[in-house]
């Protein structure tokens, strides 16, 4: 389990709370100054034999615990733990760069990658919304998360292979990414491609880079390698360099760092083997409990308990 923060700047407001413990202090030692003012405070003190002046541990601890619900409650905390969950999201990220016009899958490999993934939206939870984003040099959301699914079915199988040279992995993990930032639901992430890493507009460590901006969302992707390592490539005039290996490396190193699990498809048949181990895995999904709703209550509630003290027990003299 783990905390997350949708405005993670409000939680510089919790250095408040030293200055709360230095002015509870300062107050108490004012009121204890105003009190033996009164003649009778010694001999009140002797026949109750209890102090008549306490340091309000209770008030204040209370008054912490509000100031600091109250923060966290703005700061918008979730709490997120692995659990059993049929309700998830997903983004499915599929490879539309010119090595997947090979014809070592009948008739090609892309052919091959919209039949696998509309049979795997026929098997998905029907409340689930699905988001679709294909990608080579460049990323192009191709359908926005909707629980329409058979929208989801027509649109990849409309897809093509782009006119955009290069495979650009973590620039279509970020677009899935940031198609799924507004669920809370599980987040999962289903990525096929036949390519290695060729283009990117991060520096240094690309993948890595991909990688911490979906852990930061709590996403979950599987990875789906597709391909044999040396299929005969489809001809296309327009296309030159064409690779048919992919990186196996990488696409363990993803799904590992986030949770998921790497799949290698050398054919149809390992192909459409996947889906159901891909679905049997996201019912353990990352799931968020919104918490800023319930530290505000608790707050409130605390606000009440101490001023019904404050009037009673721990009631200052005139």
């Amino acid at each position: 389990m783990y905390l997350t923060f949708d405005s993670p700047g409000y939680l510089w407001y919790l250095l408040s709370i030293p200055l709360l413990v230095l002015t509870h202090y300062a107050f108490l030692k004012y009121t204890k100054k105003r009190a033996i003012r009164f003649a009778n405070f010694q001999a009140l003190k002797k026949v109750s034999d209890e102090k008549i002046m306490t340091h309000n541990y209770w008030i204040l601890l209370m008054r912490i615990v509000v100031i600091a619900f109250l923060i966290l409650s703005i700061s918008g905390t979730t709490l997120w733990y692995v659990g059993q969950s049929d309700q998830n999201d997903f983004a499915i990220l599929i490879d539309t760069s010119s090595s997947m016009s090979s014809s070592d899958f009948q008739p090609t490999r892309l052919d091959a990658a919209k039949t696998y993934v509309n049979t795997l939206v026929d098997n998905i939870n029907p409340d689930s919304k699905i988001g679709v984003v294909s990608f080579s040099g460049a990323s192009f959301i191709e359908q926005l998360p909707t629980t329409n699914h058979g929208d989801v079915k027509d649109t990849v199988s409309a897809m093509a292979i782009a006119q955009v040279s290069g495979t650009d992995i973590p620039g279509a993990m970020v677009t899935g990414a940031n198609m799924l930032l507004n669920s809370d639901k599980g987040k999962v992430m289903i990525l096929l491609t036949d390519g290695s890493n060729t283009v990117s507009y991060f520096d240094k460590d690309p993948i890595a880079q991909g990688i911490d901006y979906v852990k930061k969302n709590n996403i979950i992707v599987d990875t789906i390698g597709l391909g044999t390592n040396s299929g005969p490539i489809g001809y296309l005039p327009e296309y030159y360099n064409i690779s048919s290996v992919y990186d196996a490396d990488t696409l363990v190193r993803i799904a590992n760092a986030t949770g998921g699990k790497y799949y290698y498809a050398g054919n149809t048949a390992e192909l459409q083997s996947t889906y159901k181990d891909i679905l049997k895995n996201v019912k353990q999904a990352n799931i968020p409990i919104h918490l800023d709703e319930g530290l505000l209550i608790i707050s409130l509630l605390l606000i009440f308990v101490e001023w019904g003290l404050i009037n009673t027990r721990f009631r200052a003299l005139p």
